[in-house]
């Protein structure tokens, strides 16, 4: 069965769009543009200052904002790491993606790590889609979508290159004792299990990524950057501490879910700033070497702000705003997350596109931006006319669909203004309906599916036809990743 027969959309269908849309290019140079994507890992809607943060500096990526476009109706594909990432290289949404939660395998010996549940070997990425279409491809940060030299290896789903923490526990220190480089653990000198090392994992991963772009200036490359900041633990180095250390009140965190620190606001905040900065470094290279102009550049999330109060204040640094929910949760706190897309002469700088969209949106549109259609492998929907101001071609979703198998087992629905939320679905799968009207209830604090019984009943009725039953899983749950 095509993925294909499950998407909902109004408007242009993708094949149709592709089909016409190839005129989007005719003022295009003959070699498509290198493709740049960012995520972090756990930022915060509201944690950039272009969109609205007041106490962390990001000057560089709220430049990209400036200088391209800003959405504000954007979502995860899931609430955790590894499924955020699964429906981000395949297209489905959580309904029908194979990972719907964060999964393990055993490390295989003591001191390496075994990774998640790997993407089968038959799964289409849009790695593999770019790479078939001439693209150099590269991924530098974290992984977390199937060990090394499993089927879900980034070597055996469509990159030619990988340098970064392939499990996504291992990214749980930033002062790592290796590295993986493709296949190879490579040992990093100096580093032991403490806040500070000789050589800070995060610095190494935005080297060898600005290294891959070097290597790969004169062909088409997509470089997939998965950062590991500022997931915990609070680890970087002392020279961005420096920059908000005593600047608020501090109550260190003395616990044990990740390593202790004695300044967590301070840590935070300049964890942030490192990120900035690599973003900074990343679209200085792409304009000496004359690239920027044939470079498009997504920056995003994985999912919200950690829950883990002690270790992030969120309160504090207002890190998605209105928003109720953090990560973890299927609220619009845990899932909304910022997107920005920079592409000089194509997008109209300083706009903003309220446009309803999700991570498994980026395949179709990369794959649109490559000439090619992702179409038929897919959940998603490219956005690329948005991108390029021509809304009236833009095709849109029926509704957008989370099923998230961790934190006690949730569904969501997005359909329009309203969405449609259940909790604690492995105790209870007859748990009730919460609906909420997101244009007049953002912080979604008032149950209306008793005044709206049609729209529950719809979005009730998507939950159930818009998802395949997931396999019995094998794999043991880890609580914090």
């Amino acid at each position: 069965m095509q993925r294909r027969d499950f998407l909902r959309v109004t408007g242009l269908a993708t094949g149709a769009f592709l089909t016409a849309g190839f005129g989007l290019f005719s003022c295009l140079e003959r070699r498509p543009p290198n493709i740049v994507f960012i995520m972090a890992d756990d930022l915060g809607w509201r944690e950039l200052g272009c969109y609205g943060q007041e106490k962390i500096q990001t000057p560089h990526i709220d430049r990209l904002a400036a200088q391209g476009m800003k959405f504000t109706q954007f979502y995860s594909g899931s609430a955790v790491c590894a499924p955020a990432r699964c429906t981000l290289m395949t297209g489905m949404h959580g309904g029908h993606a194979y990972i719907r939660s964060n999964f393990e395998v055993p490390d295989p010996e003591p001191g390496v790590f075994g990774g998640q549940k790997p993407l089968p070997a038959e799964t289409l990425t849009v790695a593999e889609t770019l790479k078939q279409q001439g693209y150099t491809t590269g991924a530098f940060g974290k992984w977390g979508l199937g060990g090394v030299g499993s089927s879900g290896d980034p070597l055996s789903q469509g990159f030619d290159r990988f340098y970064g923490y392939n499990c996504q526990r291992h990214a749980h220190n930033l002062y790592p004792n290796y590295l993986v480089s493709d296949e190879k653990n490579v040992p990093l000198e100096g580093n032991t299990r403490g806040l500070t090392g000789q050589q800070y994992g995060p610095q190494r991963i935005a080297d060898e990524m600005l290294q891959f772009v070097r290597d790969n200036r004169d062909r088409p490359f997509f470089l997939y950057y998965p950062t590991v900041i500022p997931h915990l633990a609070l680890q970087v180095p002392e020279e961005y501490l420096d920059r908000y250390r005593g600047r608020w009140p501090e109550t260190p965190y003395t616990g044990n879910s990740y390593l202790p620190h004695p300044t967590p606001r301070a840590a935070y905040a300049a964890m942030i700033s490192f990120l900035d900065d690599q973003v900074g470094r990343l679209m200085d290279l792409l304009g000496e070497l004359g690239l920027d102009e044939n470079t498009i550049v997504f920056f995003t999330s994985d999912n919200g702000t950690t829950h883990l109060k002690a270790q992030v204040d969120y309160e504090f640094f207002d890190s998605v705003g209105p928003l109720w929910g953090l990560k973890g949760s299927l609220y619009e706190g845990g899932i909304r997350e910022p997107l920005i897309v920079r592409w000089p002469g194509r997008i109209p700088a300083g706009t903003t596109s309220d446009l309803i969209a999700a991570h498994y949106d980026t395949p179709a549109t990369l794959a649109a931006l490559a000439r090619t259609d992702f179409s038929e492998h897919s959940d998603g929907i490219s956005i690329l006319p948005t991108l390029l101001d021509r809304e009236q071609t833009q095709a849109r979703h029926e509704y957008l669909l989370w099923d998230f198998a961790g934190y006690g087992g949730q569904l969501a629905v997005r359909m329009g203004k309203w969405k449609g939320v259940k909790q604690g679905l492995q105790r209870n799968p007859d748990a009730p309906l919460e609906l909420y009207n997101l244009e007049e209830d953002i912080g979604e604090q008032q149950n209306v599916a008793n005044q709206y019984p049609e729209v529950a009943a719809r979005i009730e009725q998507i939950m159930l036809e818009a998802r395949t039953v997931p396999e019995v899983e094998e794999f043991r749950f880890g609580r914090y990743l």
